[in-house]
């Protein structure tokens, strides 16, 4: 019998036991998760909580319930819901047995939910456009175009500042902050709230918006357990005392807000001292990778560099590694025994990168077909088709980097990576990995000259105002 219908049995049976009175007692919830070998858990499709990545679910909340269901030793049931609203619902319902989503431990969530302990310290900031005047308190907002989520903490916080500020108004409406942040940017609207995290994501591809100031600060996210049932909470408690102890937690934060939070540039000045003092050594093995390959050596160099800054002995958090970058999995698969050789790491991330270009239909040209290329081993060839369907859908064309350049960062606002087929996506990551690359390349056509003309014709970009890259998961 499969695990869902063995569960709804379960439920069936504990309910007939209760209404009948042919039990003593009703199994606690996680009693009854332990007997049908599975954690329902409800979150919302964001960047601060599950996103379907390049090799599947990715998340800070997705990596904490998946390492919780382990500690438990059952399967994990991870679901979306569209609103907050939704997220309450199923949980007084006991459809889910936590609602991990980036929620704010409010008492606004009292009726129906219980916290677990906190895991990480926010702060709700007003949040402006650069260039504008700075408001200095929520008087100088009065009269001016302020929006929140619907059902969020925002929300929520402007309720409860009411009584100190009557004058004060705002629109409510569905969506998710990083959407409003776009919309700040944008002009759209005047001012947002968001919290600190999301702000944090925010700005990465957002750079123009700012912080006003701090509304309410020392907040926490945590975990909603349905208040009827204590049995849960305790298992919660010990699974984030031992990973707070042990590195765990940390471990996750960083992966997901530690480049964020950093915010670093590089430019064209390092990139050239790396071109003579580490180049020289790996030169001949992009080269001879470009050969198996049928691809300009520069590319493979410079997607080496976006990736590791040319450092054979690189590692991320998220567990890649080598001058490439390259999962285990996807080392395993290509026939790379030692992820740290350099020679081996070339080679085998040219192989990948020459399978995902296989992809690209071979009717668009240069050097378009390549810039695709790098935006589907960035962040996956099915996040990429999403955003080339979106572009077709509002008559740009599909097959045009600097038409679907403008469309991929919006796979991370809710009202169009709800329309796609894969949902969220951290959209703007792509466009700032080809930007990078495009800005090496030119580089190295002018110092990497001397074996002859590249294959691509690209367009002037800003060579001096290169991102710094970001440790990728996606190899």
């Amino acid at each position: 019998m499969p695990r869902r219908a063995r569960a709804i049995k379960f439920a069936t049976g504990v309910v007939a036991c209760a209404l009948l009175g042919t039990c003593q007692r009703v199994p606690s919830t996680l009693e009854q998760i332990l007997a049908i070998g599975e954690l329902r858990v409800v979150t919302r499709n964001s960047p601060t909580s599950y996103y379907l990545g390049v090799e599947g679910p990715e998340g800070p909340e997705y990596d904490l319930v998946r390492q919780f269901a382990a500690q438990l030793g059952v399967a994990l049931y991870m679901y979306t819901v569209p609103s907050y609203a939704d997220i309450r619902d199923d949980l007084a319902s006991g459809r889910a047995h936590i609602a991990a989503a980036g929620l704010t431990i409010s008492e606004a969530w009292d009726d129906v939910a219980q916290f677990g302990p906190p895991y990480r310290q926010v702060r709700q900031h007003l949040i402006y456009r650069q260039g504008r005047p700075k408001p200095r308190s929520l008087a100088d907002v009065n009269g001016s175009h302020l929006e929140v989520v619907a059902g969020s903490a925002q929300a929520d916080l402007l309720r409860r500042l009411r009584d100190q500020h009557p004058e004060l108004v705002w629109v409510e409406r569905r969506g998710d902050t990083v959407e409003l942040l776009g919309e700040v940017t944008d002009g759209t609207i005047d001012y947002t709230i968001a919290d600190s995290t999301e702000f944090a994501l925010g700005r990465s591809f957002h750079p123009g918006i700012r912080v006003a100031f701090d509304i309410m600060a020392g907040e926490s996210l945590a975990w909603a357990l349905n208040r009827r049932d204590d049995s849960l909470r305790h298992r919660v408690e010990e699974f984030f005392s031992t990973a707070a102890s042990g590195g765990q937690l940390a471990s996750v934060l960083e992966r997901y807000y530690g480049a964020s939070d950093r915010f670093d540039y590089v430019g064209a000045r390092s990139f050239i001292r790396h071109v003579q003092s580490r180049l020289p050594r790996y030169r001949q093995w992009f080269e001879e990778a470009a050969v198996l390959i049928g691809e300009d050596w520069r590319v493979l160099a410079a997607i080496g560099y976006q990736e590791s800054h040319w450092d054979p002995m690189a590692v991320s958090f998220t567990g890649v590694r080598g001058l490439m970058m390259l999962t285990e999995g996807t080392a395993s698969m290509l026939g790379v025994v030692d992820r740290h050789d350099p020679r081996q790491s070339i080679i085998g991330g040219a192989r990948y990168y020459a399978s995902v270009r296989e992809k690209i239909p071979a009717r668009i040209p240069e050097p378009d077909r390549t810039w695709l290329a790098l935006a589907a081993y960035n962040v996956g060839f099915g996040h990429l088709e999403d955003a080339r369907i979106l572009t077709e859908a509002n008559g740009r064309n599909p097959d045009s980097w600097q038409d679907i350049r403008a469309f991929l960062p919006l796979l991370a606002q809710e009202y169009w990576y709800t329309r796609t087929k894969r949902g969220y996506a951290r959209g703007w990551e792509p466009v700032r990995y080809v930007d990078n690359i495009r800005g090496y390349l030119d580089i190295l056509e002018w110092v990497a000259a001397d074996s002859g003309p590249a294959t691509l014709s690209t367009e002037p970009t800003q060579a001096m105002n290169i991102v710094a890259p970001r440790a990728s998961a996606s190899r």
